[in-house]
């Protein structure tokens, strides 16, 4: 038999078989034979199996479909970068569950209110940013730009700005150059901002530290020129523009001298002895001690001394002038010379400032201000106190139940008098001298306010300053949205006639009779007119944003958090 007779009649049996389910390989032709469901019926053309496995899933490309093949060298991609099959144009727009969120940021307001708006939007719901200032061809140099907007909120911060108008300041300087993801942060001494240009590229962060805090409204108002000018499209200032401008800024000098400052401080203490009651005699004498305490504070500070002990020292004088006429037995009140040294040194800004922070959401930063506030009232406890027990063991007769102001009010003495501790309140702060003529107006409108509520219409001093304050607030508001500036100059140096020296002064002087509650009654007394005083003017502010709004069609976004949680 030849190889293909042989190898005939095995490939005719072996088309003739069938496979079993168990595996075992039966003839066709077998009698004995038996079938089953998976058996092959007769007459089927069954393909002959390949070489490569048949096994499929559903996941697997069906036969005849045309897929383009993939590219051979296609880059690594992330969960963030764009697939290669997407097209913009092509693309479905869905609407979320929530609704699409309305952004409308018009140019007519000023850029605080703006740059407060995007802060408050997650950065994906920000809108797109505005023209940006001129630079080079390749993009800002984004350390440059993070410096520039620390060094402008380091000026802001050091001169008693809250930390929201801060962030925004920060955040305009950026946007202005083309920086939109950015994120700054403001604390009570530093101030750190971070831009990441993507999702996927590293970010940028940069800090600075406030060392030196000094207040000076008018290095305060030419910041916010120049945030201005940058937040502008018309305006186009360059980088190296605006360092210069900041240079500028940085270099010039107080616009009031030294011997301006203490006839100011002795002013201020003059008039607010006049508002408690006091006549010519207590002016001078009042006067007198302010401007000793501030020279001594001046030597302290040349000496390095913190300023804890720059504010016990220059507490001292009023009080041993006013001790000193009593022992002298004479016909002035010694308690309104000594409430008219202390109105020189209560931290009323700082009270301000701690207190808006609190109220925005800034809490590390208002903690940290009114901690400042607690030591520089401690420090002033602990000047007057040390006079006035010496004073008692000497034999002088202060009476913590005399009441200050004469029996019979003298309206326009009064709001003379305020006007003048207005008006040397705002040199104090050196402001510029076109807005000391407003904030002198704004404190007489605020001591009208609160003497009408207070003496004619007998209603509690707390609520009747309360008020007064938040005219205050509310005016001082409506002149910074006018000029495009800050509110500061405007708002902090009309609150001085409102200040509580006097309950200040009688708590102190209760303690050191050994009054430990009537002291502790008068100072907690002091304590809420001070915080009357703060959230009054912050409240004005923003009544006069949520309503008035003055051409501004955007709001901004606070918490939602209610019932504790």
């Amino acid at each position: 038999m030849t190889d293909a007779e042989d190898r005939k009649p095995q490939s005719d049996e072996a088309r003739s078989a069938f496979v079993h389910p168990s595996g075992l390989v039966a003839p066709a032709d077998s009698e004995s034979s038996t079938t089953s469901e998976f058996a092959v019926p007769d007459g089927l053309a069954v393909p002959k199996p390949g070489t490569e496995s048949e096994t499929t899933s559903e996941f697997a490309l069906p036969d005849g479909l045309d897929v383009a093949p993939p590219p051979a060298h296609e880059p690594e991609g992330s969960a963030f970068s764009t697939p290669r099959t997407y097209s913009a144009r092509q693309a479905a727009a869905f609407t979320p569950p929530t609704g699409v969120p309305l952004v409308r940021l018009t140019k007519d307001v000023p850029w605080q209110d703006r740059m407060r708006t995007m802060l408050r939007m997650p950065v994906t719901e920000r809108p797109a940013p505005e023209p940006v200032q001129r630079h080079d061809e390749s993009g800002p140099a984004v350390p440059r730009v993070l410096d520039l907007s620390l060094r402008i909120g380091e000026l802001l911060l050091a001169g008693g700005e809250g930390a929201e108008d801060v962030e925004a300041a920060m955040f305009a300087v950026c946007r202005s150059y083309g920086l939109d993801r950015c994120e700054p942060n403001v604390t009570f001494t530093l101030l750190a901002v971070s831009y990441q240009p993507s999702l996927v590229d590293d970010p940028v962060t940069a800090s600075r530290t406030v060392r030196r805090r000094s207040p000076d409204y008018t290095r305060l108002a030419a910041v916010y020129q120049l945030v201005d000018d940058l937040s502008d499209d018309e305006t186009h200032v360059s980088l190296e523009e605006a360092y210069r401008r900041l240079a500028e800024i940085r270099r010039n000098r107080h616009p009031y001298p030294g011997w301006a400052l203490t006839a100011a401080s002795g002013l201020l203490a003059g008039s607010a002895s006049v508002l408690v009651g006091g006549g010519l005699l207590v002016f001078v004498a009042a006067a007198v001690g302010a401007m000793l305490g501030d020279r001594l504070a001046w030597l302290c500070a040349g000496r390095g001394l913190p300023e804890f002990y720059q504010f016990t020292v220059a507490a001292t004088p009023p009080a041993a002038i006013g001790v000193a006429l009593t022992l002298a037995h004479a016909d002035v009140k010694a308690s309104a010379v000594i409430t008219g040294g202390l109105f020189a040194l209560l931290p009323g800004r700082a009270l301000v400032a701690g207190v808006q922070d609190g109220l925005t959401g800034f809490y590390i930063t208002a903690s940290a201000r009114l901690l400042e506030v607690l030591y520089f009232f401690v420090a002033i406890v602990i000047g007057v106190l040390t006079v006035l027990y010496f004073g008692v063991q000497l034999g002088a007769n202060l009476v913590p139940d005399a009441a200050l102001g004469g029996s019979d009010p003298q309206p326009l003495l009064q709001i003379t008098a305020s006007l003048g501790l207005s008006l040397a309140f705002a040199v104090l702060l050196q402001q510029e001298r076109a807005t000391v003529l407003m904030v002198t107006l704004n404190g007489g409108v605020a001591w009208v306010v609160y003497g009408a509520m207070q003496q004619t219409g007998d209603i509690s001093p707390v609520a009747s300053t309360a008020v007064a304050a938040g005219v205050v607030g509310l005016f001082g508001q409506l002149l910074a949205r006018y000029r495009f500036a800050s509110a500061l100059p405007y708002t902090t140096a009309a609150i001085g006639p409102l200040l509580p020296g006097s309950a200040t002064y009688f708590g102190l002087l209760g303690i050191a009779q050994n009054e430990v509650n009537r002291g502790l009654t008068s100072l907690t007394k002091a304590v809420a007119l001070a915080m009357a005083i703060a959230i009054g003017v912050n409240l004005g502010s923003e009544i006069s944003r949520l309503f008035l709004r003055i051409g501004s069609a955007e709001k901004r976004r606070a918490a939602k958090r209610t019932r504790g949680f």
